[in-house]
């Protein structure tokens, strides 16, 4: 089959490769029909992930249509159209029976990585490296799914591609941020970030009755994408973030924060030049501004929810802040698992829709055409979506 494959730093291409096939009683095979490029890949590509190898299928956004499935396989059929959370569960170990999914004790089968980087592994992830479980992913015209009752949910006939396949990642990743940030009627919301996965903890907070939800970002298609949703919108690269956010909230702070930009934040002056500095000599594995921002604004007493994806170490992070104004901060992998059913459920009754997200529907054979507008941010692309059969 064909499949865009990770040949290096900065080189994707779309090679012809092995078709999956089921390995485990619990599998599903997939066709895929739409498969989204996703913030957190280019981290994969600009080569701050590791364990990455040449000719790894890379992608986790996805949907498709299930062609096969293994002999103990209950709740799923052939012929299902099925969106596919990124994150692999188990659905039987303990953190599962938590709905803390993305902590998966059973889904990575070599934990040794992360367990020496964090103390503890965490879920395999689709297409995101040997160290999150090596899967093969979802750019490519099939992938084999594990665990197919646990993490593949039926689509219902209301509800496009063009939406359902943001189901599956940028979609539950926003609402776990509104959620891990306990938003509540009459809150003040700060969201870093617009693109799909800020866009929509937008979404989720405004959904969740915020007063108001302020976004920041530098694109101008991002920022009046965000500005339709019903937020109010903050360029950081024309006003100080941090005074705009005091103005804005009467000089007290945003109640929750969301940090939706993660290891690769952008930003301007001193301390932005000094983060780059710091990671391209391997100094420190993470550029962390917008999240020192989160945390300097936040009003005491509130939450940050931290959404971007980090590796190791962020130097000069505001501990002093967080401890002292009595900051609470959560984060994690998204536990997609939890909110899906409920994602998709609203987009069939016409209360929520992320097909706005697609700017850029492209074949397989386009990938790394599709990769280059997505990272450069060229021609307005906020996700370009591969369609294998096109």
């Amino acid at each position: 089959m064909r499949a865009l494959c990770w040949s290096g730093i900065n080189e994707v291409s779309v090679q012809d490769v092995p078709d999956p096939g089921l390995l485990n009683r619990q599998d599903a095979l997939v066709k895929v029909t739409a498969s989204s490029v996703c913030g957190s890949d280019l981290h994969l590509l600009d080569g701050y992930v590791p364990t990455m190898m040449a000719g790894d299928v890379i992608g986790h956004e996805f949907v498709g249509e299930i062609i096969e499935i293994g002999p103990d396989v209950r709740e799923r059929r052939v012929g299902e159209r099925v969106t596919v959370c990124s994150i692999i569960g188990c659905g039987r170990c303990h953190y599962c029976a938590a709905q803390l999914y993305s902590l998966c004790d059973n889904s990575n089968p070599d934990p040794g990585f992360l367990e020496k980087l964090n103390g503890h592994a965490t879920a395999g992830i689709f297409g995101y490296s040997h160290a999150l479980g090596g899967f093969a992913g979802s750019h490519a015209e099939y992938i084999r799914v594990p665990f197919a009752d646990v993490n593949a949910f039926p689509v219902p006939d209301e509800v496009a591609d063009a939406s359902a396949v943001f189901a599956s990642d940028a979609v539950p990743t926003g609402w776990m941020g509104a959620d891990l940030a306990e938003v509540r009627p009459g809150d003040v919301v700060a969201v870093w970030g617009c693109g799909g996965v800020g866009q929509m903890a937008a979404t989720a907070a405004i959904q969740m009755g915020a007063e108001q939800v302020i976004a920041i970002d530098r694109f101008p298609e991002r920022l009046a994408m965000a500005e339709r949703l019903g937020a109010t919108t903050l360029d950081y690269e024309r006003t100080d973030v941090l005074d705009a956010l005091k103005e804005l909230t009467g000089g007290r702070g945003p109640d929750k924060c969301v940090e939706a930009v993660g290891m690769e934040g952008h930003g301007t002056g001193a301390q932005y030049a000094y983060d780059r500095a710091k990671q391209a000599l391997r100094l420190q594995t993470d550029r962390g501004l917008p999240l020192r921002q989160a945390v300097h604004a936040c009003r005491k007493g509130g939450i940050v929810a931290v959404l971007g994806v980090y590796l190791g170490l962020v130097d000069k992070f505001p501990m002093g802040a967080l401890m002292n104004k009595g900051l609470t901060m959560r984060g994690a992998q998204q536990h997609g698992h939890r909110y899906i059913p409920m994602i998709l459920e609203r987009m069939a009754r016409g209360e929520l829709d992320a097909s706005h997200l697609l700017t850029h529907p492209m074949s397989l054979e386009d990938g790394p055409r599709g990769y280059e507008l997505f990272k450069h941010k060229q021609d307005g692309c906020v996700r370009a979506v591969f369609q294998p059969a096109v």
